[in-house]
């Protein structure tokens, strides 16, 4: 089976297992050159074995806010796995970012654009959901986006695609939720109560066997974007997390399920503690594969936020001169190996953390009007999903009770198709189920 790996022109790795070796002298040297800006310097690579060839990844490392203005420049990175088909991951894939910055106010300043960020990444989603499913095709797909700003990291998600962080004191956080019927009763109750059907496939005598799963469909996801031939109830409205990095930097693993199927979080971090990315992806990967076999896609991306020549990755680039020295050079990214971790990634008492981890901001909501912003005063009837701007005699024509909740100036505006949408989702649309026979 083919083996498919990005590789990062600014790498100064050489053929897989033996780097060039490098004098420290020139990695300060060139670190300390390299560090003129206040951004850290963003590493990354991935790895991946297809089995349906579903998984894609997104990798733009020089995104600009402000064309032609460095300032303003910050790097994205994702994961989609998708199902039913490849073609919701490749429009997710192409699509999803730039919904996302239409629904960023221009000329905002860099705090602003962080605090804007999370309700932009909601109205992103839900508009490529909603582009997506106007082409009548039924595929669908996870999507989990990165977005990194400095040591600012943002990350939005739907489905079963995770991404972690762990920083050099060995501390460690899931930034995303699993959207798995299976192993979430918040969305079980949610789907039920929009008018979705939860439970397992039955066999002959009745016996339920396999994971839960939404009917009509049998998808075992309650978020996703696309799937319009399961039910409005599987929303494309995302779990996200902002957080900011201690000064240390730190590495993200964004990974789909055919990794986490196979290995919790905290072996996944230990199993590639010392190693350079582009070896710590093919590691994750090549362990996922050895536990549970190719059953799935399995594809692995590595991001390292580095701040000082001391957080190098883990002596990779110090190209590991000898085995005493490499396990020296190990502690200085991932701290030391005795450091034990729990199943969630908490890091043990034993583990003396370098600085820790700022959550800035976290939602999971599926109601979009929790989730969206305020209309604006200067433009009360731009739509907050899809930004189209909707004449005040079209909003007049809505039914009095959609009108009532539209002209409230404290919630969202939204133009009648994503109106139609959110209704949806939320079980409004869906015709009353007939009474029982008494």
């Amino acid at each position: 089976m083919s083996a498919a790996t990005a590789i990062n022109p600014d790498s100064d790795s050489g053929p897989i297992g033996r780097p060039p070796l490098v004098p420290l002298a020139t990695l300060i040297g060139r670190e300390l050159r390299e560090e003129n800006s206040e951004n850290p310097i963003v590493k990354y690579e991935y790895y991946n074995y297809a089995k349906r060839g579903e998984d894609l990844v997104l990798i733009k490392p020089d995104c600009l806010r402000v064309p032609n203005d460095p300032s303003t420049s910050f790097s994205v990175f994702g994961v989609f796995d998708g199902h039913n088909g490849v073609s919701a991951a490749v429009y997710s894939k192409e699509h999803l970012l730039d919904h996302v910055m239409s629904a960023v106010p221009e000329g905002i300043s860099r705090d602003e654009w962080l605090q804007t960020l999370p309700r932009a990444l909601v109205a992103g989603f839900v508009k490529c959901d909603i582009d997506f499913q106007r082409r009548g095709e039924v595929s669908g797909t996870t999507a989990t986006l990165v977005v990194i700003d400095g040591l600012t990291v943002t990350v939005a998600s739907v489905g079963d695609s995770r991404c972690i962080l762990v920083t050099p004191g060995g501390e460690l956080s899931l930034l995303t939720v699993d959207h798995r019927l299976d192993d979430n009763e918040d969305e079980v109750n949610r789907v039920r109560a929009s008018g979705g059907e939860v439970g397992r496939l039955n066999i002959c005598g009745g016996q339920e066997v396999g994971p839960l799963r939404c009917w009509p469909g049998g998808l075992c996801l309650s978020r996703s974007i696309g799937d319009m031939d399961v039910g409005e109830f599987i929303v494309p409205v995302p779990h996200v997390k902002q957080v900011k990095l201690p000064s240390t930097g730190g590495r993200l693993i964004i990974a789909s399920d055919g990794i986490w199927d196979a290995m919790k979080t905290d072996v996944a971090v230990k199993s590639c503690r010392g190693l350079f990315t582009k070896e710590a992806a093919r590691t994750i990967v090549k362990n996922a594969l050895r536990t549970s076999g190719l059953k799935d896609d399995t594809t692995c991306l590595v991001v390292d936020v580095i701040t000082t020549v001391r957080n190098v990755t883990a002596g990779a680039e110090l190209s590991l001169p000898s085995p005493k020295k490499a396990q020296k050079l190990k502690a200085l990214f991932f701290g030391k190996k005795s450091h034990s971790m729990g199943d969630e990634g908490k890091a043990g008492r034993g583990s003396r953390s370098v600085g820790s981890v700022e959550e800035l901001f976290e939602e999971g909501s599926a109601m979009l009007e929790e989730r969206l912003p305020s209309r604006a005063s200067s433009d009360p009837f731009r739509c907050a999903i899809c930004q189209v701007q909707q004449s005040p005699t079209e909003d007049l024509l809505m039914d009095s009770d959609t009108e009532k909740s539209q002209n409230q100036l404290d919630g969202p505006f939204l133009c009648t198709d994503c109106r139609k949408k959110k209704d949806a989702m939320e079980g409004k649309n869906r015709p009353p189920k007939p009474p029982k026979n008494r």
